[in-house]
Formats: C-alpha cells, structure tokens, sequence
C-alpha cells in the first residue's frame, strides 16, 4: 500500500501508528513507520485527528489506503509530514460540492517546508487515486488566510467552489479540481 514519488514514501498510517502517536511515543512509531519520527509528533492539534482516523479504520479496515501516511524522504528515512484522503471517494458531505470526489489534505513540519514535499505528495496521491480507482474529482478545504496552502492548491489548479465554517478550523474555502476538464 505504498505510494511513492521521486523522493518520498507515502507510508500509511496503521492503528498501531496512530495509538502510539497518541500515547506520544516516538520511539515506537520511528519502528512502526521504519523511519525517524519527530520528537514534537504529534502537535496537539492532531490528536483529535488521529482518533477520528482511528475511529474510521476501526469502523471499515478496508478504508486504510485511503487515510493519513506519512510523508518519508527516502534517501534520510525521515518523516517530514502527513498527507491522506479524509474518507473513499463519493462520502455524503461532498455531494453538495463535487459528487464523486475525494478530500484531502496535508502538513509538513516546519523545518521540511518550502521543499516542494506537499506538492509531491499531493501529485502522487491524486495519481493514486487516478490510476487505481478512477478518481478525477479532488477537493481541499484551506482557511484563507493560509496562504502557502492556498497558493500550492492554485498551482496544482484547484479553484474555489464554495466557503464554509468548519467547527474545528473555522472558516475555510473549498477548492475542487477536475483532471480531464
């Protein structure tokens, strides 16, 4: 269930992973991940995250390929951020939006940012989802006031279909991209 890019492994987050996280323990993760994990992961902020995923995994074990992974850089076998798919493709909340798409989003920490990681992890997911499961409807919810997010959505062509409040990040846009239109 690998997915891989020039430079990164896009290596799934097990249950396994994701308990450890919780419990804040690195050292199990760095051996689950088979990689060095940061001593900070994970920020506060993802623990709510992380049991959601759980939660998920726990509830359908075959939604694993699409949920977080870690992003890898191969060559330092270093976790330098997470992307993944919010749910499979088509989920109820997005048919206002964009029938059969799929949300997704990522985080790279800080001292891996400005690399070009996020936008080689987003290509190869989005090429995952292409070539294995037909997917060619995309979308990503980003506050506006992010802007090195909104600008990466911009150049992989996202555009802004639509604005919402989310009760845990408040106001976001949503921008959807359709390959092949």
């Amino acid at each position: 269930m690998l997915i891989a890019s020039s430079r990164l492994d896009l290596v799934p987050f097990t249950l396994d992973f994701m308990r450890a996280s919780l419990a804040h323990d690195t050292d199990q993760c760095s051996w689950i991940l088979g990689a060095t994990v940061p001593p900070e992961w994970p920020e506060p902020d993802y623990r709510y995250v992380l049991d959601l995923r759980i939660g998920q995994l726990e509830a359908d074990p075959n939604l694993q390929p699409w949920l977080m992974r870690a992003m890898v850089d191969r060559e330092t076998r270093t976790m330098v951020g997470d992307i993944g798919f919010h749910t499979a493709p088509a989920p109820e909340y997005l048919q206002p939006y964009s029938p059969y798409a799929v949300e997704f989003g990522f985080s790279v920490f800080p001292e891996y940012r400005r690399k070009g990681y996020a936008r080689e992890a987003a290509k190869a997911m989005m090429h995952w989802a292409t070539d294995n499961h037909g997917v060619t409807e995309f979308i990503m919810t980003i506050r506006p006031d992010n802007l090195p997010s909104q600008a990466l959505a911009a150049q992989l062509g996202f555009v802004k279909i639509a604005s919402h409040i989310d009760e845990i990040d408040g106001e976001e846009d949503i921008l959807e991209l359709r390959l092949g239109k």
